[in-house]
């Protein structure tokens, strides 16, 4: 235990946000059952409505800030990013330490939202006015929790950008790292520039809560738009932090199940990842559209929302044409891999609308939107996140993972998943308003909603299904026939252990100049 708490080894870093990230997913979860309950039948049934807001706040903020995010550039980043590029260890250690546990602390400090009596129902955006003058919440849970989880971040993204340009093993070239490094390289950017802004909007919440100035008071010359403006600003930045690593993870083992390199490497790096950070700063104010914006703005931020999609688009030729011609293996991470395929589609189908300021008016504030983000965003990341974690399962525990039950477990979460979601796309189009606790006056949409809990109930057996798969096999699993059971050809494959020791690599690697993580034979598949 001591060895856990004092590491300073970026392996047991990565498993701390693993295990953390986790929780926060299965707390998050649960809370999502229980709005999904709630909303099965028409009235008030298992919850207030007040409880109702606070489970609606957490939800978001804990699976956002609390899941995806530390379990993508926490997680897999520490644990496999050193590794990649042939390093023993990140740049700053102690540092890295320090990230995780300020992490932990956000946890912690959430969590005490079931146990404080004034808990926040303010989302997870925290609008002004509601948030600072009408809600009896304690914002400053929402904010310390914010500033802690930031800092961790930040701390993360000086460490791993020095880690990235300063530690490569000899010989290694910008074109020759993985492409996973290109894009959290691309996300820690991200985080580097937008975090503070979103630091200093939730600031400037509590001083107008607690201290009584007058930043998004309307009557005392203040602007509760600002605050959208602020938050949208990293907030929409923060989509592509999570989309990034996702896609990343994919190409690796998409790459790896195919046996064939990337599609168009220099392409989906230059144009694909730095495409997405260059223009994912200029279209955070669709979310805006429906909040009193000049016109000139709306079509302005129309053209850059759609003109994202071309970077995007990159990436996913590269995703779809690397399985060209390969010698696909499909097991449970390749399952996952290629479901978020599909994911990409509707997500971003569904998102092209949204981008159109005019159907946007009507869309807004419906289902649609929810049933979108969780599409692009919440399944598609969370998704690659459980197939990176089968897919590196062996060489994290030197095990193997039952591939029956791991597949029983995917096609419970992928039906699950569409069941719950897509009743809701047509609900939205219909009309139906999100964030509404009871819906006695669309009484239509009531068995739509029951459909969606049926989907919602399947994905939670997956999940169940999933984390036992999980947690035996760590245990009693069979072990691993080799250190590289996927035949992989990057460096955290051919050069460690499973499980790898201290410092990585037995020899400091050295690559040559003609070197590829992705040194793949063509083959045909059989």
């Amino acid at each position: 235990m001591k060895e856990w708490i004092f590491t300073t080894d970026h392996k047991r870093v990565g498993i701390l946000y693993l295990i953390g990230s986790m929780a926060a997913f299965a707390v998050a979860g649960l809370l999502a059952m229980a709005i999904r309950f709630e909303l099965t039948w028409v009235g008030p049934t298992l919850i207030e409505a007040d409880t109702y807001n606070v489970f609606l706040y957490f939800h978001g903020a804990a699976m956002i800030l609390g899941f995806l995010i530390p379990g993508l550039t926490g997680f897999m980043a520490n644990y496999l990013l050193p590794m990649m590029i042939g390093a023993h260890d990140v740049a700053f250690p102690r540092l890295n330490a320090l990230s995780v546990w300020l992490y932990w602390f956000g946890i912690v400090l959430a969590l005490l939202t079931f146990v404080v009596p004034d808990p926040p129902d303010i989302m997870w955006t925290g609008y002004a006015p509601y948030s600072t003058q009408y809600s009896s919440g304690n914002l400053s849970f929402y904010v310390f929790t914010v500033h802690l989880i930031g800092f961790s971040s930040l701390l993360g993204a000086v460490n791993f950008l020095c880690t990235v340009i300063y530690m490569r093993a000899p010989g290694m070239g910008w074109n020759q790292i993985n492409f996973f490094v290109w894009t959290i390289l691309g996300a820690f950017v991200i985080q580097l520039i937008f975090v503070p802004v979103l630091a200093t909007a939730v600031t400037l919440l509590l001083l107008d809560k607690y201290l009584g100035t007058s930043f998004f008071v309307p009557s005392a010359g203040g602007d509760v738009l600002l605050y959208e403006n602020l938050f949208w600003f990293y907030s929409h930045p923060a989509v592509y932090v999570i989309l990034l690593p996702a896609v990343g993870a994919l190409m690796e083992i998409i790459s790896t199940m195919s046996k064939n390199p990337i599609f168009n490497y220099r392409v989906a790096v230059y144009g694909g990842v730095w495409g997405v950070v260059l223009l994912g700063s200029d279209v955070w104010a669709h979310h805006l559209y429906t909040s009193g914006m000049v016109d000139w703005v709306r079509i302005g931020m129309m053209v850059t929302t759609l003109i994202i999609s071309v970077p995007v688009g990159l990436i996913t030729i590269s995703l779809v044409f690397t399985l060209y011609k390969g010698a696909i293996r499909f097991n449970t991470g390749m399952y996952y891999a290629a479901s978020c395929l599909y994911l990409i589609l509707i997500g971003g189908l569904t998102g092209i609308p949204l981008a159109m300021s005019s159907l946007t008016l009507h869309l807004g504030e419906t289902y649609f939107v929810m049933a979108h983000f969780h599409f692009i965003m919440g399944m598609l990341a969370t998704f690659a996140l459980f197939a990176s974690v089968y897919h590196w399962f062996p060489k994290m525990t030197g095990r193997m993972y039952n591939e029956k039950v791991g597949k029983a477990g995917f096609w419970l979460n992928f039906i699950g998943v569409n069941l719950t979601f897509y009743p809701l796309f047509i609900i939205g189009v219909e009309g139906m308003p999100r964030r509404y606790f009871d819906y006695e006056m669309f009484p239509q949409f009531q068995g739509s909603q029951q459909l969606a809990t049926v989907g919602a109930i399947l994905v939670a057996a997956g999940i169940a299904v999933m984390l036992i798969n999980w947690i035996y096999s760590a245990i009693s699993g069979e072990k691993a026939p080799n250190n590289n059971p996927w035949e992989s050809a990057s460096l955290e494959w051919t050069a460690t252990a499973s499980p790898p020791g201290p410092g990585n690599f037995p020899q400091p690697p050295e690559v040559s100049a003609d070197w590829t993580p992705y040194d793949y034979q063509p083959r045909t598949a059989s």
